[in-house]
């Protein structure tokens, strides 16, 4: 059974509703308040759900922590807009330089099974607006295998690199864990939890 932290910060998270959609993958999902990181808790996950709202300057604080956490074997799945970077490999986040709909666009130049069968149009559109899933980018690391890019420019939004024996997932918009509409998005949540648990195997 493998062991996946949710971090909350200032509010309590409950990820109870998930155990359906999951379809009984073999993974227990711990919600744990961030301030309570140490390297006792990094110890017994075998990966790491790090959202939006978390609080970056106590994480830059954790960074070497975090590290040695992804180095010796973890994975980090990391969404939102980076002001700290907190991890080896992140960088700050970057605007689009643009708000039209060219600029929102996301292409797949690499498939991955996290995204399999969700439709662009269902990343870039919800309710006929576009910009939800991404509206900013980051620069990848060296070496980093990049699923989407948006724009003209192809700017990265979602990227996965290798740090050590571990994995850091970028996603530089909304918690991905969060999509799960009517739509093909709602394969988001089991298929990223499902490859997190294969990744471990």
């Amino acid at each position: 059974m493998k062991t996946i932290i949710r971090f909350s910060c200032g509010h309590k998270t409950s990820s109870a509703s998930w155990a359906e959609r999951l379809g009984g993958l073999p993974c227990t999902i711990r919600d744990v308040d961030l301030y309570a990181l140490d390297a006792e808790l990094l110890n017994g996950a075998d990966a790491l759900l790090i959202g939006m709202h978390m609080d970056q300057r106590f994480l830059q604080a954790n960074t070497a922590l975090l590290g040695d956490y992804v180095a010796a074997g973890g994975i980090a799945v990391v969404s939102g807009h980076i002001a700290h970077p907190f991890l080896p490999g992140l960088s700050p986040v970057q605007p689009l330089g643009g708000g039209g709909l060219a600029d929102l666009t996301i292409a797949r130049p690499q498939s991955h099974p996290i995204w399999d069968g969700v439709a662009l149009d269902d990343l870039i559109f919800r309710r006929g607006v576009a910009g939800f899933y991404g509206h900013a980018w980051h620069m990848p690391p060296e070496g980093a295998t990049v699923i989407h890019t948006m724009g003209p420019d192809a700017r990265p939004l979602d990227f996965i690199y290798r740090h050590g024996r571990g994995e850091v997932l970028m996603h530089g918009g909304n918690d991905l864990w969060s999509f799960g509409g009517d739509d093909s998005t709602r394969r988001l949540l089991p298929q990223l939890m499902s490859w997190l648990v294969e990744a471990r195997s």
